[in-house]
């Protein structure tokens, strides 16, 4: 639209006429005169209307909220206006959509109900900021691996065999065949490796058909995923992760700090490189000295409340909200992590813990086929349904690390939400396709 004027830059408009588009939020109609606050995805701004018995005043008497519309008026000084002391003095109101009746959410709706309406609740700005700050994030971290030599791939999410293990598949029908929606690109990452790309980087949808209603679990999400080749052991890719962090997260701070800080009260905190480390023996032992036993259908691994206070006492002793948590024994862990040659029942893995919060797994891959195959049989993986996968490393690959780590849940750390449904655009869960 030409001659636009953005709400949010309008400081630098005072004295002048000006032409702001968006939707009307509030609607204050009184006897002498009538105030709308507009909103546009930068900021709001009051406009004002002197009561002359014009066809202007009738038309401001029947808006309702959410209508959308362009006003045009003088910018003017008002010190006694709360939002940002200037306002607009209305010349013309031009409606270009009106809604059908009154919006069918407010804040204190359930979020089952704002989710029905997910495109009502984005109209939030606080909503905007979440998916603001995921551009920058995204952007940044291009940014670092395109300095640091790496390709961008985009690897098939139509795949014949499972992608990690044979459960949480959804199935299709495809020309007669079976095939599955990809959990994990991990596969395809590592062909890369084979290929002799060095490194490669993928940003893209993965799918899981996991029953969980949790708030940290969803059906179809955003991974962001990394494989380095030529890395001696896990320790390269934990280094090279926590880099990559501290660059993008300086990001976020740089351009959406004050932001976050003002709509959310999280602070952005840039965190302070080498990340804190335990191994999964030291993790077991801090939780024994704190009172807490991990159950037992989870030994092996940490549940969500043993991430919780072993994140909390890493923040306690070293100040700092992320710790790697290493060598994760090997019944725990995938086929393909590579094991310590002299503890051939420990895998060179890791978790990154954030704030509590599990937001990465990482390893060392097997990249030698005969230790690769041995170690399926031994974990009972059916290696013929992913004999393409196999194939990749018979004729020679690079030995290579790497990791994936979760969009949404570095979204619910910065903005302090708990729920990956509140900082997803769309959600999809076990009982949500729709919108």
């Amino acid at each position: 639209m030409k001659n636009r004027n953005l709400i949010g830059l309008l400081g630098n408009n005072i004295g002048q006429d000006v032409r702001v588009a968006g939707f009307v939020d509030k609607i204050r109609d009184q006897k002498r005169r009538q105030f709308l606050v507009m909103r546009d995805h930068t900021g709001y701004v009051q406009v004002i209307n002197e009561k002359k018995g014009t066809s202007l005043d009738n038309q401001i008497s029947s808006l309702i909220p959410e209508t959308v519309a362009i006003a045009e008026g003088r910018l003017v000084e008002n010190p006694c206006v709360n939002l940002n002391g200037y306002e607009i003095q209305l010349a013309n109101l031009d409606v270009k959509s009106a809604p059908q009746g009154h919006c069918p959410i407010t804040p204190q709706s359930s979020q089952d109900i704002r989710l029905d309406w997910r495109y009502l609740d984005l109209r939030d700005p606080k909503k905007l900021l979440i998916f603001q700050i995921q551009t920058t994030a995204e952007q940044a971290m291009r940014e670092y691996w395109l300095k640091n030599g790496f390709t961008e791939i985009h690897s098939p999410k139509l795949v014949e065999g499972a992608s990690e293990s044979g459960a949480e598949l959804f199935q299709l029908d495809y020309f007669g065949k079976k095939a599955s929606l990809a959990q994990s690109p991990q596969f395809y990452k590592q062909m890369a490796m084979a290929a002799g790309f060095d490194r490669v980087f993928e940003i893209g949808p993965v799918f899981r058909a996991n029953p969980s209603f949790t708030s940290r679990h969803d059906t179809e999400f955003t991974s962001v995923d990394m494989e380095l080749s030529w890395t001696d052991s896990h320790e390269d890719v934990m280094e090279f992760e926590e880099n990559w962090i501290n660059h993008f997260m300086s990001r976020i701070k740089e351009k959406h700090g004050d932001a976050i800080r003002n709509r959310f009260g999280q602070e952005t905190i840039i965190p302070t490189v080498p990340f804190p480390r335990v191994t999964m023996d030291q993790a077991y032992e801090i939780l024994d000295s704190l009172g807490y036993s991990v159950p037992r259908e989870a030994k092996g691994d940490l549940d969500p409340e043993g991430e919780r206070r072993l994140g909390a006492h890493i923040k306690e002793k070293f100040g700092s909200d992320f710790v790697f948590v290493t060598d994760y024994p090997a019944k725990s862990r995938a086929f393909y992590h590579m094991r310590y040659d002299d503890k051939p029942d420990t895998t060179k893995s890791f978790d990154l813990l954030w704030k509590g919060l599990e937001v990465t797994t990482g390893a060392q891959r097997e990249h030698r086929v005969d230790r690769l195959i041995a170690q399926g049989k031994e974990k009972g993986v059916d290696l013929e349904g992913i004999k393409s996968y196999v194939d990749f490393f018979k004729y020679g690959c690079p030995p290579h690390g790497g990791c994936g780590f979760g969009l949404t849940r570095m979204l619910m750390n910065l903005t302090g939400l708990n729920n990956v449904r509140e900082v997803t655009f769309v959600y999809r869960g076990p009982n949500r396709l729709t919108p």
